[in-house]
């Protein structure tokens, strides 16, 4: 694999863990996709740095001292580490519960998102194209590495996605036949909290697919932020512990 150490692309067969902890978490969690990690030479005394080399050295983890790399990488960002790494694709399992985002657009939001769902015990995300790119170094950032821990598969539309799998579906949206806090769930069900864009929502045609489920606010906005409005229903569906998968 020719590795040029440039400033992301999407067409890369490779993308960066920018940042210390995010470098961490890809070399405790997927650590046979790493193919260096460059480190700057500022760094000796951080803790972190320290064991990102005890880590490589371990499992023979090419390390380059390289701070023009890491300044054309990071580009303003002050980074101490970089971790570079091959792209992968993940099925998700079949048999536990998943959160879909159809055609997000916003790397913040993705990154955040794959933060709170991982946090109560979602490990499966499915993407609808059109959609960000997950390899982004900028939601991996936003992520802080949660990502090396939850499985994630892009699908071409959300048909594709609901034939190959069968969990009960619901479906957030404004004009929804029910409100979150009258949904009851089975517990002994797998299910699938389906988002759409950040601007636009899901269609019309989504009302009648599942569930469709309003999450309730006042009148003085119009709509919750994807992050927000995610976390929210993750924490619904999940805060009963029979339905939280153990990390």
């Amino acid at each position: 694999m020719d590795i040029q150490l440039k400033p992301y692309k999407k067409d890369y067969q490779y993308t960066y863990s920018i940042g210390v902890f995010p470098t961490l978490e890809l070399l405790k969690y997927k650590k046979e996709k790493v193919l260096m990690v460059l480190l700057s030479d500022h760094g000796h005394e951080n803790e972190g740095v320290k064991k990102i080399i005890d880590i490589c050295n371990e499992h023979d983890i090419q390390i380059q001292i390289n701070d023009k790399a890491i300044n054309r990488i990071s580009k303003k960002e002050n980074s101490y580490a970089i971790g570079v790494f091959k792209k992968y694709e993940q099925k998700l399992d079949g048999q536990k519960n998943h959160v879909v985002l159809v055609n997000p657009s916003d790397m913040g939001n993705l990154g955040t998102i794959i933060r709170t769902i991982l946090g109560f015990g979602i490990k499966n995300l499915a993407i609808i194209r059109p959609g960000i790119d997950i390899f982004d170094p900028k939601a991996i950032r936003a992520s802080m590495g949660a990502m090396f821990r939850l499985s994630f598969q892009y699908f071409e539309d959300f048909s594709s996605y609901h034939t190959a799998y069968n969990n009960d579906i619901y479906t957030f949206m404004l004009n929804a036949k029910k409100s979150l806090p009258d949904i009851e769930i089975d517990v002994n069900r797998s299910f699938s909290l389906v988002f759409g864009n950040e601007g636009s929502g899901l269609g019309d045609e989504f009302k009648d697919i599942g569930t469709s489920i309003i999450i309730p606010h006042s009148n003085e906005i119009d709509s919750l932020n994807l992050s927000i409005a995610v976390g929210i229903a993750s924490y619904e569906f999940t805060k009963n512990s029979e339905t939280t998968e153990k990390l």
